[in-house]
C-alpha cells in the first residue's frame, strides 16, 4: 500500500443518517467475525483499547456484537490478570505487522506469567477503558446483556485486570499505575516520553524491520531511533518472562490518562457490581447463575472506595497547579527510592482526567480552562484538541502523537466536559469531531488546526465513536439517545 499523506478536499454537508451509514460500513469492513481490526492495512490484529472504543460504537448497531468484541479480547487475558495490547490473528502473515507473534513469543516467554497457551498476544498492556465500555454496552440493551450473562461473565475478568494494574504496576509505590513502555498509554510517540526513553539503549537497527512505514508517510511516524528503543524495551521485558517483579523497567512512568481511565472504569465496575447484585437479589435464573459463578456477591462500595483512593493519589502525585493540568511522572528519575520527577511536557494525557468522576471542582474547572487556552487552543486556534502542546518545542501537527488530534481522546474530552457541566463546549467539540470524521474519511488522526487527515483511513474507533456521538442528545446530559436523521453535519474544505 502506498504511503498515505494528508489531503485537502471539500465535502458537502451530510445528514446524520448518511454519516451513520458511512461509519457503519467502516465497522462492517473491519469486522473479522469475532472482533474488529483498527484498519485493514497497518493494524491487522485486535488491539485492546481500540476494541473497547469500537464496542462503545458497535452497541448502537448490535449490542450482541459489541459484547462479543469485548468477550473476544478478554478471552486472551493472562492468568495474572493483564489484558494484552494485541491479540494476534493466526491467519495474518508474520510480515504484515511488527512486532509480530514470533517477536513477543507470549505462549512460551510469558508462560510463567500466565500467558494463554493457544493464543499468541503481545506482553504489554493498554489503558483500562474496558469496564467503562462494558457498562455502556450493557446499558444499550440490558435485556440482551442479562440474557447472555454478559456482565456476570465479564465482571471477574475486569476485576482481575484492575487488580493486575494496582498490584503489579504500582512501581512508584504511591498508589498509581506505571506504564513500562511508550506503547502502553496508547500515546506511543508523545514528547513526554523523550526524557525517559533517552536512558534506553536502542536495539540494533538490523535486528528488526518496521512494517508501519509501508502504510504511512515516514514524516508521520516515529523515528527509527525511537522505534529501536521501543524494540529494546519490549525484548528486555520478554527476556524477563514478562514478570514485573523481575524486569528492571528502565522506562516507568505514571501517566495521568491511564490512571484517569482506571478511575472511570472503577466507577463503571461499581455500576456493574450493583447490577449483578440486583440480579442475584431478584432470585431469577440469571441471578442464580450469577451467584453460582462468583466467589462472593459483588460489592459496589469496594470499587467506589478504590476509585476514591486512586483519585486522591492522582491529585497528590500528578496535579501541577502552575501548569494548570496533570503531568506525567518519571518514576526512575531523581534519587533512588525517591518520588520520581514530573515530566514538564504538556501532553493531552494531562487533560484526560476530565473523564474521571469525583475530581475537586477547582481542578476540573482549571482543566477545562487549560483545554481552551494557548497550549491546546480548543475552540480557538485548534479545531480538535491536539495530542501535545501547540506552542511546545516538539509540536508537530503530522507526527504520531506529537501534535495531531485523535478522535478517541477528543471523545473522552467531550464526555469529560459534559461530566463537569460544560455542555456548550461539549456540544461544540461533538460537532467538530463529527465534521472532521467525515471530512477526513474516518482518519486515524488529523491536523488539529486544519482537520487534514493523516495515517490510516476508515479507522475503526473513528467510525465507532462517530456513531456514539451521533447518538448523543446535544441538549441533554451525558446519555446517548437515538440521533436525528435530519441533523446536518458540516464538512468544510480543509
Amino acid at each position: 500500500m502506498p504511503a498515505q499523506r494528508s489531503h485537502t478536499t471539500a465535502h458537502p454537508p451530510v445528514t446524520a443518517a448518511q454519516l451513520r451509514r458511512a461509519a457503519r460500513r467502516v465497522l462492517l469492513r473491519n469486522w473479522t467475525g469475532a472482533s474488529t481490526v483498527p484498519s485493514r492495512g497497518l493494524y491487522p490484529h485486535q488491539w485492546s483499547w481500540d476494541s473497547a472504543f469500537v464496542a462503545i460504537g458497535l452497541r448502537h448497531l448490535s449490542a450482541a456484537r459489541a459484547q462479543r468484541e469485548l468477550e473476544t479480547l478478554m478471552a486472551a487475558q493472562w492468568r495474572d490478570g493483564r489484558v494484552p495490547h494485541i491479540v494476534f490473528n493466526p491467519s495474518v502473515p508474520l510480515g504484515a505487522y511488527f512486532p509480530s507473534p514470533d517477536f513477543w513469543r507470549s505462549s512460551t516467554a510469558g508462560a510463567g506469567a500466565g500467558a494463554p497457551a493457544r493464543t499468541e498476544t503481545s506482553g504489554i498492556v493498554q489503558p483500562p477503558v474496558h469496564a467503562l465500555a462494558a457498562w455502556l454496552v450493557h446499558r444499550a440493551d440490558p435485556a440482551t446483556s442479562r440474557r447472555r450473562g454478559f456482565l456476570r461473565r465479564l465482571y471477574p475478568k475486569l476485576v482481575a485486570w484492575h487488580r493486575y494494574l494496582t498490584e503489579h504496576r504500582d512501581l512508584g509505590g504511591h498508589g498509581l499505575v506505571s506504564v513500562v513502555h511508550p506503547w502502553e498509554p496508547g500515546m506511543d510517540n508523545s514528547p513526554a516520553w523523550d526524557g525517559p526513553l533517552a536512558r534506553v539503549e536502542p536495539a540494533d537497527p538490523d535486528s528488526f524491520r518496521r512494517a508501519d512505514l509501508a502504510h504511512g508517510a515516514p514524516t508521520d511516524r516515529p523515528t527509527d531511533l525511537d522505534y529501536a528503543r521501543y524494540v529494546r524495551l519490549a525484548s528486555d521485558y520478554r527476556d524477563h518472562g514478562y514478570r514485573d517483579d523481575d524486569a528492571p523497567h528502565p522506562f516507568a512512568v505514571e501517566d495521568p490518562g491511564v490512571n484517569a481511565l482506571l478511575i472511570a472504569s472503577e466507577h463503571a465496575l461499581a455500576e456493574i457490581a450493583a447490577e449483578i447484585a440486583a440480579e442475584i437479589d431478584s432470585g431469577s435464573a440469571a441471578g442464580r447463575a450469577a451467584r453460582d459463578g462468583l466467589r462472593s456477591a459483588p460489592d459496589p462500595d469496594v470499587h467506589r472506595a478504590r476509585a476514591a483512593r486512586l483519585t486522591a493519589a492522582l491529585v497528590a502525585r500528578l496535579w501541577d497547579a502552575r501548569a494548570g493540568m496533570f503531568l506525567c511522572r518519571d518514576v526512575r528519575a531523581g534519587e533512588p527510592g525517591g518520588r520520581g520527577e514530573p515530566i514538564r511536557e504538556r501532553s493531552v494525557a494531562g487533560l484526560v482526567p476530565l473523564v474521571a468522576p469525583g475530581l475537586p471542582e477547582e481542578i476540573a474547572q482549571t482543566l477545562a480552562d487549560t483545554l481552551g487556552g494557548a497550549h491546546f487552543g480548543l475552540g480557538d486556534t485548534a479545531r480538535l484538541a491536539p495530542s501535545y502542546d501547540l506552542v511546545g518545542h516538539a509540536f508537530d501537527p503530522c507526527r504520531y502523537w506529537r501534535g495531531p488530534a485523535w478522535f478517541n481522546v477528543n471523545w473522552l474530552l467531550e464526555r469529560g466536559l459534559r461530566e463537569y457541566g460544560h455542555r456548550a463546549r461539549a456540544d461544540a467539540l461533538r460537532a467538530a469531531v463529527l465534521t472532521h470524521a467525515v471530512s477526513s474519511g474516518f482518519a486515524e488522526y488529523v491536523d488539529p488546526r486544519t482537520g487534514a487527515g493523516h495515517g490510516a483511513r476508515e479507522f475503526s474507533w473513528t467510525a465507532a465513536l462517530t456513531l456514539d456521538l451521533l447518538a448523543a442528545d446535544p441538549g441533554g446530559g451525558g446519555d446517548r439517545v437515538p440521533g436525528r436523521a435530519e441533523e446536518r453535519v458540516a464538512a468544510p474544505a480543509t
